[in-house]
């Protein structure tokens, strides 16, 4: 067990907010840009399935993968490139990741079947591993008791989902969709040069990644691991999928969908930093709670209305289940520096691809379930089955815990 700013040998480290506060802002700030940028690329495909749908004749479970297909390579990808951002630096790896993400940005413009929107999609899921190279980075510039509101503003770039899922219809309704993925494309590139320029690491400890070590960590790891699949899995699953879901349920228009959607993105978006900072005062199990009961009586409510939806109580639903599952990403990614401080990249890239894949699945589920059962009731009952669970798991944890692990700090500072 070490204490804060120690390294494995005894030797001070330098101070986490060191390079002083408009150091760490800037770089919390440019951080949060380019996530944001990266969410709106792994997110172009969902705003548009309703029209590929029609376009190909799909049926909601082939249009339901195509949606999927982008959330399985980012969740994949999380783990190698949490442990790259720990060994060189999320600056190097987050501008990469922009850079590379404008090339499948161009080509969604062009795919013109099925298949070849596939391939787009799996190649935009690298967008959707920026997660993990940006938590070591952003929070290497904090002292770990402001890491959780810190993480929580990182978290912010959501917001990116919601971008897309306004503009993108917007924007091949006026212009055509090789505009969307030229305009995307570009604004990609300049990201990536950008970022790459402006932003700076952290002071950081010269110490190989333990990523083995994570992996070994166990209960430790496999909770958090569990509780992002249901937290941050479900804001990915109704923020892609929504747009769809409104359109079957209420016949809105691309665009109108969208803009629904974006305001789901957009409440879930801004409680993940509340989620943070109300972690660090009260203790992320205690938020972990509130949330995952929260979102299981919505989960409850969508389940009932699912076979005769009407507008109003299944707006007032999604938009009470956007700010419950944004507070429970918060309160999650509280944790995750405090359990694995000297190796956040690491553990952020495990997490994350527990919650990445928790994206992935809904949507394909969602997908069969309506094609087999004519609604989507069935779909809504697995989330509350899930959420009971963790439910039932951090009540048990905030009566047994320590006083201190429930604030994410083990004893006497911590967790090596």
């Amino acid at each position: 067990m070490l204490r804060a700013g120690t390294s494995t040998s005894g030797t001070p480290q330098p101070s986490q907010g060191a390079g002083g506060g408009r150091a760490a802002e800037r770089n919390l700030a440019l951080a949060t840009v380019g996530f944001a940028l990266c969410f709106a690329a792994w997110s172009l495909i969902a705003p548009l399935a309703k029209r590929f749908q029609d376009d190909y004749g799909l049926s909601s479970t082939e249009t339901s993968f195509l949606i999927a297909v982008p959330v399985i390579l980012g969740s994949l990808l999380r783990l190698p490139v949490g442990m790259l951002a720990d060994r060189v630096g999320g600056r190097r790896v987050l501008a990469a990741i922009l850079a590379f993400s404008a090339l499948p940005a161009v080509l969604l413009g062009y795919a013109a079947s099925y298949w070849s929107l596939i391939g787009v999609g799996f190649l935009l899921g690298v967008s959707g591993s920026s997660f993990a190279a940006g938590v070591p980075f952003a929070a290497g510039w904090y002292e770990r008791q402001r890491q959780g509101f810190a993480l929580g503003i990182y978290g912010m770039g959501n917001v990116g989902t919601a971008v897309a899922a306004f503009a993108a219809p917007a924007v091949v309704n006026h212009f055509g969709r090789p505009a969307l993925g030229w305009g995307a494309g570009a604004i990609l590139l300049t990201g990536a040069a950008g970022f790459f320029v402006l932003a700076r690491d952290a002071p950081r400890r010269a110490e190989p990644v333990r990523y083995r070590e994570v992996l070994k960590a166990g209960w430790r790891l496999y909770r958090l691991a569990f509780f992002y699949f249901v937290t941050f899995g479900g804001f990915v699953a109704m923020a892609i999928y929504l747009p769809k879901l409104l359109r079957d349920w209420f016949g809105f228009s691309l665009v109108d969908a969208g803009l629904r959607a974006a305001g789901f993105t957009l409440v879930a978006t801004a409680a993940r930093p509340i989620g943070g900072w109300l972690s660090d005062r009260f203790g992320a199990y205690l938020i972990l709670v509130v949330a995952f009961a929260g979102i299981a009586a919505d989960a409850a409510v969508l389940a009932a209305l699912a076979p005769a939806p009407r507008i109003v109580p299944v707006t007032l639903a999604c938009l009470s289940m956007a700010t419950f599952l944004g507070l429970g990403n918060g309160a999650v990614f509280k944790l995750v520096p405090h359990e694995f401080p000297h190796d956040a990249g690491a553990a952020a890239g495990i997490v994350g691809a527990a919650g990445g894949l928790g994206g992935f699945f809904p949507p394909l589920f969602m997908g069969v379930v309506k094609d087999t059962l004519g609604t989507y009731t069935l779909g809504f009952v697995g989330l509350l089955v899930f959420c009971t669970g963790c439910l039932l798991l951090t009540v048990w944890l905030l009566r047994t815990a320590p006083p201190a692990e429930l604030r994410g700090i083990s004893q006497g500072g911590a967790r090596a």
